[in-house]
């Protein structure tokens, strides 16, 4: 059989597709066979705008030279260096990099393989951390109605999609949950920060009345809720966790593998909300998406109050195989050039004003009950189909990629994400498309 990438596979059945309507793809399957800077190339040739940065991970667009020719030389330097024990020089290069960009305060990084590994990491480190203190009782872990924060067990334990959680029995004990954000009735067409819902914070005061402060290790949260739908937070929402979190001796940690590297206009969420973390959980953007990679970054109290007893002993007993692999470890450093020579991390701040007309000229039409945007990221809530949730987003979903968009749906909301590197004229193409296509919507 070929192995040219334009050949189509003779059977698709043995690949059981992560969160896919599998059925439904495999009778009309939509391929990619490659992609360059803004647009893939499908497998009958057709060019998709990519309004998405892949899965909210390719920043800087695609097949970017740099990144390219890195991992290219580093797999035939060295492909691999055992994790444990032993290193290697860019691992420690590139989280010497990601101090540098992130916060001040924020001073070490775990690395991970991905999101969902960087929040079950996350989590560990503050129950661990409480244990070491000589706080054990600290085993309480907060996180968010409508959250998202992988797929692992702490992950969907923590989080708050219902779909996510339903199949997999009691999951975490322990885990409590803040109520989300969300309100159309008060925020609708809100342009960036929702003036509603600060005093949301003061649901963490009720669980701290409830449980005690003495038993709550962390709480956890998306600065701005991704795969939910694009929930941006209400003005001082997040300074107001922050103040609580500090005043009880509570770790917050941000899940920031969405809003990092770029995607609100600053190098992370942090930066935009003047919001610093205890521990911030990053992925995707940080390769752009081309390797798995992911880096928690943890203060400096944190990491050194692990840093006790016999130095020959292991202080914490946590890794991956891969955490901190050669070629990914070359991908993020060659990645982060990319974003620095170009501006990158902040380009979504000077785009963001046109972004934000662009979306909000949706107003009005059909089916149409909301529009959010923060950075470059947008949503189009529409009003779901009765008795058919989801349908007619999806319904928008299919309709795009025929006529050349790449969009996100979940739910009945159309999230959006562009590469970094998308033009305004490209912005015009994403809002004129979708503007045709909800006229069509049933």
């Amino acid at each position: 059989m070929s192995t040219s990438s334009n050949v189509a596979p003779n059977d698709l059945s043995a690949f059981w597709m992560p969160f896919t309507a599998n059925r439904q793809f495999k009778k009309a399957p939509r391929m990619f066979v490659a992609a360059k800077d803004m647009h893939y190339t499908t497998a009958d040739g057709r060019q998709v705008l990519d309004g998405t940065a892949g899965l909210w991970c390719c920043n800087a667009g695609h097949a970017r030279p740099r990144i390219v020719e890195a991992i290219a030389n580093q797999a035939a330097e060295l492909d691999y260096a055992p994790a444990f024990q032993m290193g290697h020089p860019k691992a420690f290069e590139l989280a010497n990099r990601l101090v540098d960009l992130t916060p001040d305060g924020l001073d070490h990084v775990l690395f991970t393989n991905s999101g969902s590994e960087s929040v079950e990491t996350a989590l560990k480190v503050a129950l661990a951390y409480h244990k070491v203190k000589g706080e054990g009782s600290r085993t309480r872990l907060i996180g968010r109605e409508r959250g998202y924060h992988g797929v692992n067990f702490g992950g969907i334990s923590v989080g708050g999609i219902v779909t996510n959680r339903k199949m997999f029995g009691t999951l975490l004990t322990g885990v409590d949950h803040m109520p989300h954000t969300h309100n159309l009735a008060k925020n609708a067409f809100s342009r960036g920060l929702p003036p509603h819902g600060a005093d949301l914070a003061d649901e963490l005061e009720r669980i701290v009345t409830l449980h005690d402060a003495s038993t709550i290790a962390a709480v956890i949260v998306e600065p701005v809720a991704g795969s939910t739908g694009v929930l941006i937070p209400p003005a001082g929402y997040l300074q107001r966790l922050r103040e609580i979190t500090k005043k009880h001796g509570i770790l917050l940690i941000f899940d920031e593998v969405i809003t990092g590297y770029g995607r609100l206009g600053t190098p992370f969420g942090a930066d935009y909300f003047g919001v610093v973390p205890d521990i911030m959980v990053t992925a995707k953007g940080l390769t752009n998406g081309v390797i798995p990679m992911g880096a928690v970054m943890v203060s400096a109290d944190i990491h050194d109050t692990f840093m006790q007893g016999p130095e020959h002993l292991i202080e914490f007993f946590h890794g991956y195989t891969y955490s901190g692999n050669p070629v990914a470890s070359a991908a993020g450093l060659a990645t982060l050039e990319t974003y620095k020579e170009e501006g990158l991390l902040t380009r979504g701040a000077d785009l963001a004003p046109k972004w934000e007309e662009a979306l909000h000229s949706l107003k009005g039409l059909p089916h149409v009950i909301d529009v959010r945007n923060i950075g470059l990221v947008g949503a189009i809530e529409l009003q779901p189909i009765d008795g058919q949730p989801t349908k007619r987003a999806f319904s928008a979903f299919l309709k795009a990629f025929e006529q050349g968009l790449l969009i996100r749906t979940t739910g009945d909301i159309i999230a959006l994400s562009p590469p970094l590197i998308i033009s305004e004229s490209q912005i015009d193409e994403i809002v004129t498309k979708l503007a045709g296509i909800l006229k069509t919507l049933d």
